[in-house]
């Protein structure tokens, strides 16, 4: 399938915490997170959350922000969590949103899925195994939007890495219906939505069976970006 670009440029992205508030409308599980701007703040909303989290730096179309160190995971205490937080805005681009505070998402599986807009198909829903081997396996499937259970149902069948979905590692097996549910989302996203270029959720970690969005990024249209 080749990505659709006739119309326009892509546009805007939006940062992972829009991202992220924007999938949850389609009932796509995301990860417990707060928005803050300040350390005192972030410490608050960390004990809300329950520690240990994560902070993030957040900003439209801020990328690789492990590369820029504004990534800092499994904060046990309250001296690590300002401290990282203090880390993360010094290094951080100056047009930042804020910091996210989450919660540590904790599981051995993780996948990957979003949407694509294919010139001849229009919106494609796509679910792949994730993890550090995704670029080498290319274990991913399509189908074009919209989409339904039976549909989601097949393609985690066509996985090669299908039986992640199983019981793995003393873990429960993954909810199909859940994450099939975050394939229809996906797919709705793409017809309801025409502005909504593309959508990469990486990575949707299954945590206690459950699939969860830990990471996300939404880019619309440039013609309707605003």
């Amino acid at each position: 399938m080749k990505e659709k670009d006739s119309r326009s440029e892509v546009g805007r992205a939006l940062s992972e915490y829009e991202s992220k508030r924007r999938l949850a409308q389609y009932d796509i599980p995301v990860v417990n997170e707060e928005l803050v701007t300040s350390a005192d703040a972030a410490l608050e909303a960390a004990h809300r959350i329950g520690l240990p989290v994560v902070l993030k730096a957040c900003g439209s179309g801020l990328a690789h922000k492990t590369d820029l160190g504004v990534v800092e995971l499994n904060l046990r205490d309250d001296t690590a969590v300002k401290d990282a937080y203090a880390r993360i805005v010094e290094r951080a681009p100056k047009e930042i949103d804020g910091v996210l505070v989450q919660e540590m998402a904790r599981g051995h599986r993780e996948f990957i899925c979003g949407l694509i807009r294919d010139e001849q198909f229009g919106p494609c829903v796509m679910l792949g195994t994730g993890g550090i081997y995704v670029e080498a396996l290319g274990d991913v499937v399509f189908r074009v939007a919209p989409i339904e259970l039976r549909d989601a149902f097949d393609m985690m069948g066509e996985l090669k890495g299908r039986a992640l979905l199983a019981e793995f590692r003393g873990e429960k097996a993954v909810d199909r219906e859940t994450l099939g549910r975050v394939l229809i989302g996906l797919g709705r996203m793409g017809v309801e939505e025409p502005d909504v270029h593309s959508v990469d959720i990486n990575p949707l970690i299954v945590q206690d069976g459950i699939p969860v969005a830990v990471d996300a990024l939404v880019v619309l249209d440039s013609y309707d970006a605003d």
